[in-house]
């Protein structure tokens, strides 16, 4: 997610930490990486630890839960191995509470770390864990070149009241899904077609026109050189 300097800083806090923490961030179209343009990095910041500091970990089943549990203990092993690295090579901004009476069940406290660059991440770490990079205004550009050259070309979320810098994100960037001015999760089937590029995946996005014929096979029965008039156009589903 790019968020430039004329973004309001409450949507920008509000989106990121739903489009990074909901689902404890085991979603494939999670938040991983915050691009804060300078100018508003230090307030963004600042809302955002105040943010997380207020989210609850808990039973999912509970409606004063915020954040469940991760799937099982291989990945909070990975998280906990991700953490470590940060923290002796990026800065630990914030850390969500971990209360007490949490033993029964496979919890990791949402964190955010201030990286250098995207480039700082090898491997996509499933989970709630944000990474926050400062950019200058001059450098737009050079973002989404980082951006793309990760090759991981799912989703990405802009938050700018310039059409003109949006426009510009959306030529350069390679990605399936663009999100502007709201979270970067939650695609409506139907409404938002759904689906990525590169390492992502290509095809037909889930939800849009083209989506039903990935399911069809087309048989053609054919008697010399003409195509028999019954089945030539069936399309049959399986499973």
């Amino acid at each position: 997610m790019i968020a430039d300097s004329t973004a309001l800083p409450e949507q920008v806090v509000r989106d990121a930490v739903l489009s990074a923490f909901n689902s404890a961030g085991q979603r494939c179209s999670a938040l991983r990486v915050l691009f804060l343009q300078s100018d508003i990095a230090d307030k963004v910041e600042a809302m955002l630890i105040g943010a997380m500091e207020e989210l609850v970990l808990g039973d999912p089943g509970l409606i004063a839960t915020d954040i469940g549990p991760v799937i099982d203990e291989t990945a909070r092993a990975t998280l906990e191995a991700h953490a470590a690295r940060m923290q002796s090579e990026a800065r630990l901004l914030g850390q969500t509470p971990m209360p007490q009476g949490l033993d029964h069940g496979v919890f990791f406290a949402p964190r955010t770390f201030a990286i250098d660059g995207i480039a700082r991440l090898t491997e996509e770490v499933f989970g709630p864990i944000l990474h926050v990079v400062r950019y200058s205004a001059d450098r737009l550009d050079a973002v989404v070149d980082a951006i793309n050259a990760t090759g991981f070309w799912l989703t990405l979320g802009v938050h700018s009241r310039v059409t003109t810098t949006v426009e510009r994100v959306r030529a350069r960037a390679r990605v399936g899904n663009l999100y502007v001015n709201r979270s970067q999760i939650g695609a409506v089937v139907g409404a938002l077609p759904f689906g990525g590029e590169g390492l992502s995946g290509t095809g037909p996005k889930a939800g849009g026109p083209h989506y039903l014929a990935r399911f069809a096979v087309e048989r053609v029965a054919s008697t010399d050189t003409t195509a028999a008039g019954g089945n030539a156009s069936l399309l049959a589903l399986e499973e």
